[in-house]
């Protein structure tokens, strides 16, 4: 079929650039993603899109001839698909891998496409692409029906709340256009639909490499009557959806130019704002109403969902960067725990009780993420026990923030109900999550105010609360140079106390092992029980390994600046395991002791402690003296 399809504005271009370029800004824009299983046609799809709608230079369609009969799959013929499988290894096995994003626009629309990949280890990649899509198109093949990929995809499609689903069946022209078989695909398609929450969805007969139904109704079809997929895609009404929900901006940036203006930008996430209208600043609870909406182009009498611009109030109120400012009469929702689906994308496990950053439109606070409740099998929807998440596991958890956020269930904004969780050490994105609800116990729990502090409580023993934190391998001598140290404190008359690693394991930790998820939970107590002792003014000294940095981090977070002491034990393993007076790292080398650390499990070595102390130079006795010293008069306040 020759393509009949003509860019938008296309004889404006020689005729008035100026006029084709400011119809071209102004046109409206919709993010789509393709999914299916693998080899469903997605990228020879997105290529015919392209084609059609003339989004190829001259030099790309000649490569495009010149690889269709290299490499291509379609015996010399143009093979679409090579416009998007950009790279070499999904060439090589005719496949995507990657989530490629193509651009192209028609005369009403701009669009954005997101080719995501059809196996289940690329799950984070397909919900990667779909995190920001407005509609989904599913290819199902005409000759194989509804698949396993089918209902994966289809079930995060419901899951990441997109509402406007186009069933692609294609390939119908290898099933001779039988309207019996699309009729049975639907109908099988359609019961599933209704099992996961996908309300409504339009199936449209497709071949995508003839390009049958694709840009203007096929002859080969006449039993359908129903739009081609470039016509639905023009049609969809996403703006209007956010445009009809309460007013929310999260404010990205306080705009200060100078004395005499000060206004808060950010994007509309959702509703419509107008100069008079009352807003709340969350999560302050503080009100005011807009006295002008600020753009590079002027004022507005009116700002929409999708604009980005800059909000003067009536009022000097406190809003910062991470703020929301919402309708004060239908305001978002404050909380600091949650209930959450969350999709693990690292290759690290999710470790319950583990310190991560989230990332909630421009807020980044502290979480800690439960064990999860359940993980989800996306190919049977069956609900499984889990401990932790795994590389592309899909579960429900709880999440603990250290400060309260403006939130809207993800299933009503998807701004304010998504978000990241990014591991603290290197920055890596490791999760992206759906919040649910917020727990009621957050509701119900208040941090009571107290008259006696630590700062008071502190001064009461002459001493500076403080948590001296001893790590290093087993058998580096930490609970010797802990228990020098305390007697040394005690002497000169300080209030102390000694958290040891094996005594602690005795009581409160008893009922933990030794797995990654348990070392994590272990650390947690205890940093939680270390900084209650400092509250009470103690100079708390803690002996453990302590093998993660994101645990230590976590610990030094709970604490006051220049609070948290790190003394990194230094002892090479080899002198450790030659010392071994609890025989350990020999259980550990016969395989009698699992996740031994600096046998089967890693330690990771502070990076700048506030001490160092080298046990093949020193005595614990020299040791202990040393961080007495510090602590008594160092680079930070004296104790006393």
């Amino acid at each position: 079929m020759a393509p009949s399809y003509e860019v938008a504005g296309s004889d404006l271009i020689a005729e008035d650039i100026e006029a084709y370029l400011f119809a071209h800004q102004h046109k409206s824009l919709l993010r789509f993603l393709t999914c299916g299983s693998v080899d469903d046609g997605k990228s020879t799809l997105i290529g015919r899109l392209l084609y059609d709608s003339k989004m190829i230079f001259e030099d790309q369609l000649a490569a495009l001839e010149a690889d269709s009969k290299r490499l291509g799959t379609q015996g010399g013929e143009i093979d679409f698909a090579l416009l998007v499988d950009g790279l070499a290894a999904e060439r090589e096995q005719g496949i995507t891998i990657d989530v490629a994003y193509r651009f192209f626009s028609t005369d009403k629309r701009k669009f954005i496409v997101a080719d995501t990949p059809g196996h289940e280890q690329y799950t984070r990649n397909m919900v990667t692409g779909a995190s920001t899509a407005d509609a989904a198109v599913i290819l199902i093949d005409a000759r194989k029906g509804v698949l396993t990929q089918t209902r994966r995809h289809s079930y995060l499609v419901s899951l990441l709340g997109i509402g406007h689903v186009v069933l692609a069946i294609n390939k119908m022209d290898l099933v001779d256009w039988s309207q019996a078989r699309f009729d049975e695909i639907v109908a099988d398609y359609g019961v599933f639909a209704e099992k996961i929450g996908i309300k409504a969805f339009t199936a449209i007969p497709m071949s995508a490499l003839q390009g049958d139904n694709i840009t203007e109704p096929s002859a080969k079809s006449p039993w359908f009557a129903g739009p081609p997929l470039m016509r639905w895609l023009e049609d969809a009404s996403v703006e209007d959806d956010l445009r009809e929900k309460p007013f929310r901006m999260p404010v990205q940036w306080v705009n200060r130019p100078n004395l005499d203006f000060r206004g808060f930008s950010g994007l509309i996430s959702t509703g419509v704002i107008r100069p008079g209208d009352k807003v709340k600043a969350l999560p302050s609870g503080r009100e005011s109403s807009v006295a002008r909406i600020v753009t590079f182009s002027g004022d507005l009498p009116e700002a929409v969902a999708g604009q980005s611009v800059t909000l003067t109030l009536a009022d000097e109120i406190d809003v910062s960067r991470g703020d929301v400012l919402a309708a004060a009469g239908d305001p978002p929702a404050v909380a600091d725990q949650f209930e959450a689906t969350i999709v693990w994308f690292d290759e690290e496990a999710m470790l319950p009780g583990r310190p991560y950053l989230l990332k909630l439109g421009t807020r980044t606070v502290a979480a800690q993420v439960a064990e999860p409740k359940y993980k989800v099998n996306v190919n049977t929807l069956e609900q499984l026990a889990a401990r932790r998440l795994e590389l592309n596991d899909i579960g429900v958890c709880n999440l603990s923030l250290d400060a309260p956020i403006a939130f809207d269930a993800y299933a009503e904004n998807h701004d304010l109900g998504g978000f990241i969780l990014i591991d603290r050490i290197s920055n890596r994105t490791v999760g992206a999550g759906l919040l649910h609800f917020a727990l009621r116990r957050s509701q119900n729990i208040h941090w009571q105010a107290m008259d006696v502090d630590k700062t008071a409580r502190a001064k009461a023993k002459g001493q500076k609360a403080r948590v001296v934190w001893l790590t290093g391998l087993s058998g580096a001598g930490k609970s010797t140079i802990a228990n020098l140290l305390e007697k040394r404190l005690a002497a000169q008359g300080r209030h102390t106390y000694l958290l040891d690693g094996d005594n602690v394991r005795h009581g409160l930790n008893k009922d933990l092992g030794f797995t990654e998820a348990d070392r994590v939970e272990n650390i947690r107590r205890v940093a939680e029980v270390a900084k209650l002792m400092a509250d009470a003014g103690l100079i708390v000294l803690v002996s453990f390994i302590s093998p993660f940095r994101a645990e230590r981090q976590m610990a030094r977070d709970l604490l006051g600046a220049d609070e948290f002491v790190e003394v990194f034990v230094d002892t090479p393993i080899a002198d450790a395991e030659r010392r071994d007076v609890k025989g350990l790292y020999a259980k550990a080398r016969a395989g009698q002791l699992k996740n031994f650390t600096g046998v089967d499990s890693p330690y990771e070595p502070p990076e700048s402690p506030e001490i160092r102390v080298d046990t093949t130079m020193n005595t614990a006795q020299e040791a202990a003296e040393q961080i007495f010293e510090w602590l008594e008069g160092g680079s930070f306040d004296p104790v006393i």
